[in-house]
């Protein structure tokens, strides 16, 4: 490619050199075409005025003699000299010539247009005749001042003043008699020198032309990215151009954006096709990383009674949200030493799904695995279901509770509520319960409800092993998550050494891409959709997030250009798939998407399929009676998306903020023992290196993509206040020695 784009700059080099030539050559035929008119025209006002002496004499005329100039350098008789100057201006007046002996004499010096002329002295001049004056007589052109300071600045570019000077000079010491007959030669000189000034003009426009000319070529070129060029050479790149170029041409062009670097993507994929993926792609750090291992399933305390009373719960959000909720509740409940009643789960007007706790995850297993740690019972007792917890004081929403609250705060305020109520029922519960200070043994609880207590119903976990089945191509082989995601024990041939890294045939890449309404609505960003976006995202939130409606009117938020360039707006399908391409993944990689129905439809989705044309969802990859059971159930098809992402090769997330993405993460580095890489990408970086899409280099690109997704594939222990679901690498959830890490 780079030789192909040398070549096209240049042929346009080459021929930018010989416009400018030709250009030049086009100017100095005109300056010597000029040059060769006036030479002839001062001819022919002297073989004019040799006649016209010659009819002077004949008619009589007394002679007038020449004036002869001084040399300035010669000084002068003052006498001589005064009494010439007396007697010329006595006489200056008269229209009767006088003639007077030769004598050195000294001209006053005439301003022309605030500047000393150039142009000596006649004997015709007189104190009213100035320049300017003279020039309305002899050529009747008012501005014609103005047009000559022009020439005699071109000129003297060219060193042609003197000769100008000359040739002014020769009539400038005729008489009245001989201007009118000069005044026909003098009318040639000025039209030639008219032309001469258009001519110099006109070349200076076409020398604009050009350069304006080759800039307009090179951005086109640029802007294609050699896209035809690189399609007639490449025969297996046709067919991804035809397909972009139907993308190109949607109802909705505003929203084609990065049109350059798709083209660049679409070539480098091509080119790529016979050569090796890049060694990290498909791998963690393995010594590392290897070195943690799960251990958040040990107990080092008695089984808590739960005699203080009772909890209740009815999380909101989709699944992921309410699955934090679940895990936060169960270490709240041994915190507060009571009893949990199995959690509840809301219906939300965005979600729009009923489904219960039942529905998704194993009751029997929840209440089994968790005995030892605490008490749980599917109902309250009957003589707590009569009272009325709204009148008694016993309902704690979010607005109760700050976010992140520390333990000492329900200590405080909810341990007393249940000691004297004996219930109490949270609504709502996201997020309500903090990362740090937590006691060691409190956040091992909660690692272990979330990696270990809670496990899919049998009606995901089949379903869930076809879509495996069907993305591995049908092999036999079962990756280290699977006995944990949907029941089975993984294959002989996959935990042995020579075993370690999967055919390249049968691995997969997931990808989340949450890029559906409600978070494309939450995130005030703007996506390339112009004005109808715009209104069809502040109707959606005007109706599913009033609050955030609220605080836009209210409050001066950062502009949606701000948002982005500090990374806080999700990953658009053309960057996602431009952040693929970068890292190496092949053109033929098979590729899951997980994520609802996509902002857009699948108009925008088509970046992605024309560049990786094997990517499928679960929508595709089930049939339809396979899929119609968990239709209309919007966290049980999310279930499938989790299943299907935490058990891939390789896991690419475009928005590192969403619940999926961070749950998919931590049980891949909990269960993954080093071999799960997840892709993390720092979206303030990536967001800086596409404001320069329209001139960056694809070289360029992929330099800076993986140096991006390198630093987040570091290995490292969990920051204090992250979350361990996301992060389950703490001495609370995973054990290591420290001679293990590197």
């Amino acid at each position: 490619m780079r030789f192909y784009r040398f070549l096209v700059l240049k042929t346009i080099k080459n021929c930018s050199f010989f416009f400018i030539y030709v250009s030049l050559s086009l100017f100095a035929s005109t300056m010597a075409s000029s040059s060769s008119l006036a030479e002839i025209t001062t001819s022919s006002d002297s073989f004019l005025i040799d006649t016209h002496d010659k009819e002077e004499v004949a008619l009589g005329v007394p002679s007038i003699p020449k004036i002869r100039v001084s040399d300035p350098s010669i000084e002068t008789n003052n006498d001589v000299n005064g009494g010439w100057s007396t007697s010329f201006q006595t006489r200056s007046l008269s229209t009767t010539p006088r003639s007077r002996p030769s004598s050195p004499r000294s001209y006053p010096n005439f301003h022309f247009g605030g500047s000393s002329s150039p142009f000596p002295s006649s004997r015709f001049s007189s104190s009213h005749h100035t320049p300017s004056s003279y020039f309305s007589y002899n050529f009747n052109y008012p501005s014609w001042n103005v047009l000559e300071n022009f020439n005699v600045w071109i000129f003297s570019r060219f060193g042609r003043e003197k000769q100008y000077q000359q040739q002014f000079s020769s009539r400038q010491y005729r008489g009245k008699r001989r201007a009118a007959v000069a005044n026909g030669a003098s009318g040639r000189v000025l039209w030639y020198r008219r032309k001469r000034v258009r001519g110099i003009l006109a070349v200076l426009f076409l020398v604009g032309l050009f350069f304006f000319m080759n800039w307009w070529m090179l951005s086109r070129l640029q802007d294609v990215g050699f896209s035809t060029m690189d399609g007639l050479l490449n025969g297996k790149l046709s067919s991804v151009r035809g397909e972009w170029s139907k993308f190109a041409k949607g109802k909705r062009s505003q929203r084609i954006i990065f049109s350059r670097m798709l083209a660049l993507a679409a070539h480098a994929l091509a080119e790529g096709e016979g050569k090796p993926e890049p060694k990290d792609l498909w791998e963690e750090p393995l010594i590392s990383a290897s070195a943690w291992t799960p251990c958040a399933d040990q107990r080092n305390w008695e089984p808590n009674e739960g005699k203080n009373g009772y909890i209740l719960v009815s999380a909101n959000g989709g699944i992921n949200q309410q699955r934090v909720a679940v895990c936060n509740i169960v270490a709240l409940a041994r915190l507060l030493n009571s009893t949990l009643v199995v959690p509840k789960f809301l219906f939300s007007s965005v979600w729009t799904d009923a489904s219960q706790f039942s529905d998704i995850y194993q009751e029997d297993h929840f209440i089994n695995y968790l005995k030892p740690d605490i008490q749980i019972v599917k109902e309250l007792p009957l003589e707590l279901k009569s009272l009325n917890l709204e009148a008694v004081g016993s309902i704690v929403t979010d607005a109760d509770v700050m976010k992140e609250a520390k333990p000492n705060f329900y200590l405080k305020h909810i341990l007393p509520i249940i000691l004297r109520n004996r219930v109490v029922h949270f609504v709502g519960f996201g997020n309500r319960l903090a990362f740090d200070p937590i006691p060691f043994e409190l956040q091992r609880l909660r690692c272990r409800c979330n990696f270990h207590a809670l496990r899919f119903v049998p009606k995901i976990q089949t379903t869930a092993s076809l879509l495996l089945q069907r993305m591995r191509h049908h092999t036999s082989r079962s990756g280290p998550l699977d006995p944990y995601l949907v029941g089975q024990k993984p294959a002989e041939s996959y935990m042995k050494d020579k075993g370690d890294h999967p055919t390249k045939f049968s691995r997969y890449l997931a990808v989340h891409l949450r890029f559906e309404i409600d978070m494309a609505a939450h995130s005030l960003c703007d996506f390339g959709g112009g004005e109808e976006e715009r209104e069809e995202l502040e109707a959606y939130r005007e109706i599913h997030f009033p609050a955030l409606t609220h605080i836009r009117k209210t409050t001066k938020l950062p502009s949606p250009a701000a948002l982005r360039s500090e990374g806080q707006c999700p990953l658009t399908p053309e960057e996602a798939v431009l952040m693929l391409a970068a890292l190496g993944f092949k053109r033929k990689t098979p590729i899951y998407l997980a994520g609802a129905h996509i902002y857009g439809g699948k108009s925008r989705l088509s970046a992605l399929t024309s560049l990786y044309p094997n990517l499928v969802t679960k929508e595709s990859l089930l049939s339809t009676s396979e899929i119609r059971p968990f239709m209309n159930f919007s966290s049980q098809l999310a279930a499938l998306d989790f299943i299907g992402c935490a058990a891939a090769d390789a896991f690419a997330m475009t928005d590192s903020g969403s619940q999926l993405s961070s749950l998919v993460t931590g049980y891949r580095i909990y269960f993954g023992g080093g071999r799960m890489p997840s892709i993390r990408p720092n979206k303030r970086r990536l967001a800086s290196i596409f404001l320069k899409n329209s001139t960056i280099q694809w070289s360029e690109f992929e330099d800076r993509v993986r140096k991006a997704v390198r630093q987040s594939k570091q290995v490292h222990e969990r920051p204090v206040a992250r979350s361990v679901y996301r992060h389950p690498r703490c001495r609370e959830c995973m054990c290591t020695t420290e001679s293990d890490l590197v």
